[in-house]
């Protein structure tokens, strides 16, 4: 009897063991599982976010297309990651309308010329767009190494990226360098355009735009030297006669009382 208790005690302990491993192992799978769900759900809010945040700049149908691909590839990977989830089935099909949608409208829009990009006055919506196209090119690059873009797509949307944030940076450092210059503070002027123009200098890909507004600042340093030169030339001048002013009186005849 005493060997049946011990032997059925020591088949307990094993079974609780065994079950207790059991449970730790689907808990882990469960914990595994929700910080995969919830990776996907980043990249999905990331890219919704990125969505609205294009509406401050052109429209450009190929890059939403890119998005809304990328956040329907999330929403499939939650949708393998929880088969059970009704809501993110639900989610799965709106996503696949919504990019079938943004191709055609894509399809719509191949050969129309570009809409002009007008810089905002607002210093604070630039900043943004800037900080957009930043988070916009980072994806384009994520998305291409991982193989969900083709190289040409890529290096076509990257480019023209690269070439609006130039822009808004050399617009924002000239509209700064003429407002100097109208105010008549033309050392400050002068640094503003040359860094523009240091910008523009330094830029992989010279266009028609980088061209053009190279030869504008160019001439306007040009007139601010020769401005600087006029007024350094005109202060010289009224030092020299206020010295000589100076001399007049203290050599001039004293006066008797």
């Amino acid at each position: 009897m005493i060997t049946i208790i011990i032997g059925l005690f020591v088949a307990l302990i094993v079974i609780v063991v065994v079950v207790n491993g059991i449970q730790q192992h689907k808990e882990k799978l469960e914990q595994e599982k929700r910080a995969r769900a919830a990776k996907q759900k980043a990249v999905i809010d990331e890219t919704e976010e990125l969505i609205v945040q294009l509406g401050n700049l052109p429209p450009n149908p190929s890059i939403n297309n890119i998005l809304n691909k990328r956040s329907m590839n999330a929403v499939r990977a939650m949708s393998q990651i929880l088969p059970e989830s009704k809501p993110i089935k639900k989610r799965l099909q709106d996503m696949k309308a919504r990019v079938e949608a943004s191709e055609d409208l894509l399809k719509s829009q191949t050969g129309l010329p570009e809409e002009k990009f007008i810089l905002p006055d607002n210093e604070q919506q630039l900043v943004g767009i800037l900080q957009c196209i930043k988070k916009v090119r980072l994806m384009l690059k994520s998305e291409q190494a991982k193989g969900a873009l083709d190289p040409q797509t890529f290096t076509q949307q990257d480019q023209r990226l690269d070439s609006m944030q130039l822009k808004i940076g050399v617009e924002s450092l000239a509209k700064r360098g003429n407002k100097a210059y109208s105010n008549e503070m033309l050392g400050s002027a002068r640094q503003y355009f040359e860094k523009a123009l240091q910008t523009l200098t330094d830029h992989g890909t010279q266009t028609e735009y980088t061209q053009s507004k190279r030869a504008e600042i160019e001439q306007l340093l040009e007139e601010i030297t020769v401005a600087l030169k006029s007024t350094n030339a005109a202060d010289a001048a009224k030092k020299a006669k206020d010295e000589e002013d100076d001399l007049d009186m203290l050599f001039q005849p004293k006066k008797k009382w």
